[in-house]
């Protein structure tokens, strides 16, 4: 018989064995998958102006060589073991959350064409390479080589910067804050002011309504911020609206309009609510349209500016817009700040910006609106409805009420931040009704970090309000129910 010292041996032998054949598989699995990552990697097109593009290219690499496409675009060529039972379950799970999360196409395409990602686009990936989220642990495991190191981190960060800088800083912005996510409101945008002078009036003419009491001032007080101040909208006979409603300040600066985008202008907006029955009640356009007609001095301006027997929903709507275009907020104290002036906003209020950055907001909210120029998932990061404790409702549905696609489930436009403390409650369903819940909860449920003190709320809040500005020139809080109109260069 065998001693048991022999025994141990032979067993000891066994399992050395079997971590050395362990090894060279997975020696040879990592091998495999190395190759395989970098031949399906994406690639630029010969032509590509990005070959000439010095910090393009180095953040193109380092994104290709993490292989981001996996899990951020739709139908890639995914590794073996995406097939395999267990992992397919496991895996499936990080490719849904990867696409519902952020979709890379448009950033490859962008690369390809020589051309700026979008700013919401630019600010997502700064967010996650700061704050060195990706990629996670578990796919390094069988991708080691998409480690990404310092500098690479620090070449997709520059190059962030750079685009900002060359595409996307506002003008007077100072030299060491055109890289920034949030750049200071233009001080004027193009507007036809004889169109706008008639817009102006629209605005404000309840006879666009079907009882003749609400005009389009009844939901978007430019005293209130541009909102109505109420949970959801109180419309014709008293009726209530299904959701919040968004400020009609800065709204040019917005990808689409309605918190689902299914107006991509603000001419298509303002067509909405004027026939909408819970909303301002006219019958049909044609009625309106009618109604405008015989007052005359509408009939002189509309046949002055658009021709004879021009008064219709797309001229009418039209004015409404370019009137609309022209209530953007300059001047806030964080646009003095980031113009130069150092000493337009406070400690605090600085130390609340760079917190707002750190957390990741500014992944979302960035751009001249700080916000209003993408659409995101409410409840990212967190079950938003679940712990909301009331039933859903069909607004809740948000952007998939109008593109029908299942990924756009609970997805909304991201609201611009630009006056903020005066367009409470917050949220598409009102749901919040003070800053500092609003801070607390979205910190909550769209950012991974969660939990956020209280210190850390105090100053968002405080970073929040210094992006409260002026509609020419007159300070925000202090705007009249109906101000006159002026050109910015009369």
């Amino acid at each position: 018989m065998q001693s048991s010292v022999a025994k141990k041996g032979i067993v000891k032998k066994a399992v050395l064995g079997l971590v050395a054949a362990g090894v060279v598989a997975y020696g040879g699995t990592l091998a495999y998958l190395t190759h395989f990552d970098h031949e399906g990697a994406p690639k630029l097109p010969a032509n590509s102006p990005t070959w000439h593009d010095q910090k393009a290219l180095a953040a193109f690499n380092a994104l290709r060589e993490t292989r981001c496409d996996y899990c951020h675009t739709a139908g890639a060529n995914l590794p073996f073991y995406f097939k395999l039972p267990l992992a397919n379950q496991i895996m499936g799970h990080d490719l849904k959350e990867g696409l519902r999360h952020f979709r890379i196409e448009p950033v490859l395409a962008a690369f390809e064409e020589g051309k700026p990602p979008s700013v919401e686009q630019l600010s997502r990936i700064e967010e996650v390479i700061s704050q060195n989220r990706m990629p996670p642990a578990a796919y390094l495991l069988m991708h080691p080589h998409a480690y990404m190191s310092e500098k690479e981190r620090s070449d997709v960060l520059a190059w962030v910067a750079d685009q900002r800088r060359r595409y996307y800083a506002t003008p007077g912005v100072a030299a060491q804050f055109a890289g920034e996510p949030i750049q200071p409101i233009p001080e004027s945008v193009p507007v036809d002011w004889t169109k706008a002078e008639l817009g102006r009036q629209l605005f404000f003419d309840k006879r666009l309504s079907g009882n003749g009491q609400l005009n389009c001032a009844s939901c978007h007080g430019l005293d209130k911020g541009g909102v109505d101040n109420l949970t959801t909208a109180t419309g014709i006979n008293g009726q209530k609206g299904p959701i919040n409603v968004p400020t009609v300040y800065d709204s040019v600066f917005n990808i689409g309009q309605f918190w689902n985008g299914r107006a991509a202008d603000l001419a298509a907006q303002a067509a909405g609510p004027v026939t909408n029955p819970v909303e301002m009640g006219s019958h049909d356009w044609d009625g309106v349209a009618t109604t405008v007609r015989g007052v005359p001095e509408y009939a002189t301006a509309f046949e002055s500016i658009y021709g004879p027997d021009s008064v219709n929903e797309k001229t009418v709507t039209n004015a409404i817009a370019e009137y609309e275009k022209t209530l953007i907020t300059p001047d806030s104290r964080f646009d003095l700040y980031l113009k130069g002036d150092a000493n337009a906003i406070n400690t605090q209020e600085k130390r609340g910006y760079e917190r707002f950055k750190q957390i990741g907001c500014s992944g979302c909210h960035s751009g001249v609106a700080a916000g209003g120029d993408a659409y995101e998932v409410m409840g990212l990061e967190g079950p938003y409805f679940k712990d909301r404790h009331t039933p859903l409702t069909a607004a809740d549905a948000g952007r998939e009420a109008f593109t029908h696609a299942l990924a756009d489930n609970e997805r909304f436009k991201v609201p611009n931040l630009r006056n903020v403390e005066l367009t409470g409650p917050y949220f598409h369903d009102g749901n919040v009704k003070t800053l500092s819940d609003a801070v607390r909860l979205m910190a909550r449920y769209q950012t991974p970090e969660h939990d956020i003190s209280e210190q850390d709320i105090q100053d968002i809040v405080a970073f929040l309000k210094t992006l409260t500005g002026k509609y020419q020139g007159v300070p925000l809080k202090d705007v009249a129910p109906e101000p006159p109109l002026r050109a910015a260069n009369p």
